[in-house]
């Protein structure tokens, strides 16, 4: 098997999602249980984990230890989503998990994901990784990622979103989100609500009883932030630093890294897609309400060279008028257009088209258009922009990265 013709097995199974562990803990018990010999850091949250899983990763790894990580979704490359010591899976790697998965997986009707989720613990195990971070994948009760027995767990924040699968307001969405707490395994809230943390503690301290272990809780203080250098840039990476670090503080003596070790994997970090300037382009994966709100006030804090041109695709699930609210405030010009890799998903174009019809639309900003042909729209919103900003999903970050051979 090549790695295309692996790619071409695993991406049909993303259509499916399905919830529970059984498949992926078979799918695991082929390999040799990797997840149970690899101590591990496990990430939830709404928004925030990916950043906060890069710079516990980092810092684990200016420490001296080899470090999995395991993050999703992937912006260009398949490879993104496993990395050993900061580097990629190899396309050889891939192939070859694959054939040797693939009966199996065909045999259990496992998802892109939980192959995806044996695959990296397979990997990390081959590359000798001495611990592994790694990121919930959607919600955390029933993630295929909850396999594991973490020396900590965490969840950042809480927002609306996947609201078809997590329920359809905050409380549900945070009761599975702390699904992730294990009993006698420090559970770290970076969460400021006092209500939501109080559902938090509430959840953790049921699954620690139920199992007859004890609950260890660690609610950071609303102003727990970093204070340090740090490589990501936006407002909210304060805030993600500070639960990274709460995280790194609450992992057993051993395994937790000195202030220096800290500091410097704070200040090397990065996170592709997060506020990523590439000369006059900068990528945001902003992919619901609460994600466009922060992606503003860090524009509005430092504003790019203007004028500041926005490339915008979004998924059809999300909470789009919201989104392109908040977004109008800080860009002159707009372009609605629908990212290749999620046509299937995309917002719904005369749906949109009357949008930008109403009377009654909150007054704009920018001069938005729509341009359904990606390609036109990619050409058109360079056209006299000082900043071209593109973002509303992964998929149009990860689109755009790949027209123009960035890598993720």
């Amino acid at each position: 098997m090549t790695y295309d013709e692996a790619l071409a097995f695993l991406f049909p199974r993303t259509t499916t999602i399905k919830f529970g562990l059984e498949t992926t803990a078979a799918l695991l018990e082929e390999r040799g249980d990797p997840h149970t010999v690899i101590p591990s850091i496990h990430i939830g949250g709404t928004n925030g984990k990916g950043s906060v899983a890069a710079l516990v990763a980092e810092a684990l790894g200016c420490a001296g230890w080899r470090v999995g990580l395991y993050t999703s979704p992937h912006l260009v490359s398949f490879r993104e989503r496993i990395r050993v010591g900061g580097v990629p899976i190899s396309e050889a790697a891939v192939a070859m998990w694959t054939a040797r998965m693939a009966p199996r997986i065909q045999e259990l009707g496992a998802t892109f994901f939980e192959a995806s989720t044996a695959m990296a613990f397979a990997d990390f195990a081959a590359r000798g990784a001495e611990i592994a971070v790694v990121e919930v994948g959607l919600g955390g009760r029933l993630d295929s990622t909850n396999i594991v027995t973490p020396l900590v767990s965490a969840v950042t924040k809480i927002a609306m979103d996947h609201m078809k699968y997590l329920g359809g307001n905050l409380t549900d969405i945070a009761r599975e989100k702390a699904g992730i707490a294990k009993p006698d395994v420090p559970f770290v809230i970076g969460e400021r609500n006092p209500e939501l943390v109080e559902v938090l503690r509430r959840e953790a301290r049921r699954i620690a009883e139920e199992a007859g272990g004890r609950s260890d809780v660690r609610v950071l203080p609303p102003a727990y932030e970093w204070a340090g250098p740090l490589g990501l840039r936006g407002l909210h990476q304060r805030r993600n630093a500070g639960v990274a670090h709460g995280i790194l503080m609450a992992l057993p003596v051993r395994w937790r890294p000195g202030q220096e070790a800290i500091a410097k994997g704070f200040t090397d970090a990065r996170a592709p897609g997060r506020l990523d300037r590439r000369g006059k382009w900068l990528f945001d994966v902003a992919h619901n309400p609460d994600g466009m709100e922060s992606l503003v006030a860090s524009l509005q804090a430092a504003p790019p060279p203007g004028p500041v041109h926005a490339l915008v695709s979004i998924l059809g699930d999300k909470e789009w008028p919201t989104m392109l609210v908040w977004l109008d405030s800080v860009v002159d010009r707009g372009v609605l257009t629908v990212a290749p890799s999620a046509a299937e998903r995309g917002w719904d174009l005369g749906w949109l088209q009357e949008w930008l019809a109403r009377p009654d639309r909150p007054p704009a900003h920018a001069h938005w258009t729509l341009v359904p042909d990606f390609a036109a729209a990619l050409r058109e919103v360079q056209e006299g922009a000082g900043t071209v900003l593109v973002t509303g999903s992964f998929h149009t970050v990860g689109d755009v990265m790949a027209a123009m051979g960035l890598g993720g």
